[in-house]
């Protein structure tokens, strides 16, 4: 029996799925800024929330036992739960162009979405607004999106368990996996508590530094050794992110592969889904392909882009300090 073809691994990104367009808003009054991935023609969608102090809208129209199975747009921003009023202005958008569920005299677009929390970094007084999701979607298209320190991940931060001051520069990235024809891909905002690790290797690409700030800890082997957290703000960190696929699912299926798409999160994040992170993942199925593979295969593909995903998203950040406080990038540390 023939290997089955698949992409080469680390390549592409969640716009190779045809019918998803990515758009970035990036506020640099400060680093924060939203992001926003459309379906135009609408999409099957699920979600699945496994951080403990999530920030989420509309995740309860996603339960498979509920009357609505597609959505028309989801929404990562920064800013914490300020950062919801922008899924105002991508409802907006995709209105005026006739986007949306029928509701009788108009026609009603349904956008999910997921904060993640930077107002540790620069004014939170500043955070994405209506506007700034309005403005994010009308920067999108199906070109692979802008990767690391853009839209909702421009504050991001990782490995925080030692501290904001010990931490480095995440951000967001993408990835696609193809088999036969067959295209799943991933976009996810990386602000996680935990390190971030190479889902191959097992090393550390970024995370929590040693206190002279020159090098990586090992988060988990340090815990294990007895080291002590810093007392942490619950929420204060989170991972969120969206998986597409064209391959025809249900909504059910849709649940489950957004479930299957945390097994990601957890080969590249460590610690992971954590009293202080609010990790949130949607899925949204198009059908394009008009086939499915199957959920054992759809469902390890969606693990392989979210776990890429998740490494690119810390190898694409850069260095930002702001004020006292200084975040270097993977690339800085020697």
């Amino acid at each position: 029996m023939a290997a089955r073809k698949s992409s080469r691994r680390g390549a592409g990104a969640i716009t190779d799925v045809p019918g998803i367009e990515v758009g970035h808003f990036t506020d640099r009054r400060r680093p924060t800024g939203c992001t926003v991935v459309i379906a135009r023609e609408g999409a099957v969608g699920g979600v699945d929330v496994r951080g403990a102090a999530p920030g989420t809208r509309e995740t309860d129209l996603l339960a498979p036992t509920n009357l609505v199975d597609r959505v028309h747009g989801i929404l990562l921003a920064g800013g914490s739960a300020w950062g919801l009023d922008a899924a105002t202005g991508v409802v907006q958008w995709l209105e005026e162009r006739g986007i949306g569920f029928p509701v009788g005299t108009a026609r009603l677009p349904l956008v999910p979405g997921a904060v993640l929390f930077d107002l540790l970094v620069g004014d939170a007084s500043i955070r994405p607004d209506a506007q700034s999701g309005y403005r994010a979607c009308e920067l999108a298209s199906a070109k692979a999106p802008a990767e690391g320190n853009v839209g909702a991940g421009t504050g991001a931060a990782v490995g925080k368990v030692f501290g904001i001051e010990r931490a480095m520069k995440g951000g967001i990235g993408t990835a696609s996996v193809t088999v036969e024809g067959i295209t799943v891909g991933a976009l996810i905002a990386c602000n996680a508590l935990g390190d971030v690790i190479d889902p191959d290797t097992g090393e550390v690409i970024a995370g929590a530094r040693t206190r002279n700030g020159k090098s990586l800890m090992d988060t988990r082997r340090a815990l294990l050794r007895g080291e002590p957290p810093k007392p942490l703000l619950a929420g204060t960190n989170t991972t969120i992110g969206v998986i597409a696929t064209d391959a025809v699912i249900t909504k059910v299926q849709a649940s489950r592969l957004a479930t299957m798409g945390h097994d990601g999160l957890a080969r590249s994040i460590n610690p992971v889904h954590t009293m202080s992170d609010g990790d949130t993942l949607f899925m949204l199925g198009t059908g394009r392909a008009g086939k499915s593979p199957g959920m054992m295969v759809l469902g390890t593909m969606v693990a392989e882009a979210v776990s890429i995903a998740v490494a690119r998203a810390a190898r694409a950040a850069q260095g930002i300090t702001v004020g006292k406080l200084h975040l270097p990038a993977a690339g800085d540390l020697s």
